[in-house]
């Protein structure tokens, strides 16, 4: 990687941290409320190694070989670095996930739930998991409806190796910031209900490069930023 990549990848999660920072503080936020996870997906561990430099630690992969490839490279790595899985997750590709991530995004089912729950080391602490809401009901996006959240954590509360930390969604593109918030805030007020049955719920993951504001003003407690640090991704990268 060449210093100019290096220095951008730096300069890219500076300008990040303090877009972060900025609506944070337009809607009365503490930043250090706001988790950014950087997504690496398709990016050489010599990228991600940029922005450990500049002091990014957790990451975001959406490929699960891929996602096992650098925790493998970066193991014992101090400060230790989180590993969230925001992919859609297939049965056959459960294990992996249950044995190297520490967080799972997209849990929308009690099957996968299941064999995460099974499959978890028992010398690793339990997976931390998010249920995925399909909040705009897009037939192509995975998750669950918002009626269908309680039954769902009710069964991943009862699993002794997973820990239900709240709700993750990717909405359908819109660039009203209007009607951003008014999505985004059906999250907010799903995760309020969620917490009434279970009150260690204080995950909101939400919000990208182009909703990232309205997504903090609605309340997000993780960014999911990509593009915006490492650049455009190459899909021709084999998974």
């Amino acid at each position: 990687m060449s210093l100019s990549q290096q220095n951008a990848i730096e300069q890219n999660l500076q300008n990040v941290r303090e877009k972060i920072a900025a609506a944070a503080h337009l809607c009365g936020r503490p930043s250090e409320e706001i988790t950014l996870l950087a997504v690496s997906k398709t990016k050489p561990a010599s990228a991600v190694e940029e922005a450990i430099a500049a002091g990014q630690f957790a990451f975001g992969e959406n490929y699960v070989q891929e996602g096992v490839d650098k925790i493998a490279h970066f193991a014992g790595h101090q400060p230790a670095l989180t590993w969230h899985f925001i992919g859609p997750l297939q049965s056959n590709k459960s294990r992996l996930v249950a044995e190297n991530f520490d967080w799972c995004h997209t849990l929308d089912r009690l099957k996968i739930a299941q064999r995460l729950n099974e499959q978890r080391p028992a010398s690793l602490p339990p997976l931390q998991v998010l249920i995925q809401v399909n909040i705009s009901d897009e037939a192509s996006k995975s998750g669950i409806a918002l009626h269908d959240i309680a039954e769902l954590a009710r069964q991943i509360m009862a699993m002794p190796h997973l820990t239900l930390r709240g709700l993750m969604a990717i909405p359908a593109v819109e660039t009203d910031y209007a009607r951003q918030l008014e999505v985004f805030g059906k999250m907010r007020d799903a995760l309020k209900d969620l917490q009434n049955i279970c009150p260690q719920a204080d995950t909101l993951s939400m919000g990208m490069t182009d909703d990232m504001p309205a997504a903090i003003a609605a309340g997000s407690t993780m960014v999911r930023i990509g593009t915006a640090i490492f650049g455009a991704r190459d899909y021709s990268v084999k998974q």
